[in-house]
């Protein structure tokens, strides 16, 4: 199996059966420019570059500006950017000719930047040309004459700009689906208790109500180590907050450190008292990096990950989405002294098994 970034021990459900699922392929590579809790569990790992130790470019569908992302520093350690990664592999492979087309990185960036400016072209758009457009360091598109409206068109000539749906209209009611006869989606918009609320059987166990939510102090789990991630973090892990009445009765105070549990599994997080959170529920961002204490089944994350609770079931039969805010937890204060949290502490390596990997 090859990872090339992302890191599914941050984002994925049910990290404990993620962790189980983990042990089945006989080679894991993963090709990332982070110790994150999926490079750790890597067999090999190819060190990517930055986006400061490489050239690229960027812009979106929606961005008026293209971006020349030049090179700051040159890479650091040994690690190499995306392009020379995958260009080695396929030398290796036999089909490197046919993976570069001849062309380096930078003559990849002047390519596609161009084809960008030669649609820009058709559509009566003049971009500077490639050379002018890296020593500018952007290149800047017109404003659009009037803003972006959703679904513009359709509004206003629903017959000449049908929607993609069989009627060609917004659909309440779905003939489609309703054809599927999927029990758990029904063919029009209905409420269907989750598997996991405070009206659920289960709540007489766990009887506390977990939403988990984007953190305000970083991207997903990006920059978690960095100064403003650390600075937000209660006694070390990640924050959960929690009504003083819920907190009371458990007999928890203000930067307590708590065992968060359900069946799955268990996390460490330090408390924040808020009574702006509902009664019967608790409030944790995602983004925590992944920090089991040990190899067993259920082993407690010591930092705060919430997806250690979360169960790994889709939305519906038909969309699969993920069910992440659907998740009852039980909490009870740590006694006795936490233990380290050591996400953020680089793996040991052995640099002569480095070097022979390289030599191969």
């Amino acid at each position: 199996m090859y990872w090339a970034g992302g890191n599914p021990f941050h984002h994925h459900q049910d990290l404990n059966r993620l962790r189980r699922a983990w042990r089945k392929p006989e080679t894991i590579i993963v090709h990332d420019a982070w110790w994150t809790a999926t490079a750790r569990r890597a067999d090999i790992v190819f060190p990517a570059t930055t986006t400061l130790e490489r050239s690229d470019v960027g812009g979106s569908g929606r961005d008026r500006f293209i971006i020349a992302m030049q090179q700051a520093i040159p890479p650091v350690a040994g690690a190499r950017n995306d392009f020379e990664i995958f260009r080695e592999l396929a030398g290796r492979l036999g089909y490197e000719q046919k993976f570069t087309e001849g062309r380096t990185d930078i003559e990849w960036i002047r390519l596609l930047y161009n084809r960008a400016r030669g649609a820009n072209i058709e559509a009566g758009v003049e971009l500077p040309e490639f050379d002018a457009f890296w020593r500018a360091g952007y290149a800047e598109q017109p404003r659009p004459s009037k803003p972006y409206v959703l679904f513009g068109e359709f509004r206003a000539n629903p017959v000449t700009h049908r929607l993609n749906t069989p009627s060609g209209r917004i659909e309440l009611f779905s003939e489609t689906i309703e054809r599927f006869a999927y029990a758990d989606c029904p063919p029009h918009a209905t409420w269907m208790p989750p598997r996991e609320w405070l009206g659920a059987p289960e709540a007489a166990r766990h009887p506390l109500y977990l939403v988990s939510v984007q953190p305000a102090d970083r991207l997903h789990a990006q920059l978690d180590p960095g100064v403003v991630a650390r600075e937000h973090k209660v006694a070390g892990r990640e924050r959960i907050k929690i009504h003083p009445d819920d907190a009371a009765s458990r007999a928890i105070e203000a930067g307590d450190v708590v065992r968060v549990f359900n069946e799955r599994g268990a996390c460490l997080a330090g408390v924040v008292i808020d009574r702006d959170v509902l009664p019967g529920v608790v409030v944790m961002a995602t983004g925590a990096w992944y920090d089991p204490a040990s190899n067993d089944e259920l082993a407690l994350d010591r930092h705060g990950n919430p997806n250690v609770l979360a169960f790994d079931q889709g939305t519906s039969k038909l969309t699969q989405g993920p069910s992440a805010l659907s998740v009852l937890v039980e909490i009870e204060k740590w006694q006795g002294e936490a233990p380290p949290m050591r996400a953020w502490e680089a793996p040991e390596v052995q640099l002569g098994a480095i070097k022979r990997l390289t030599a191969v």
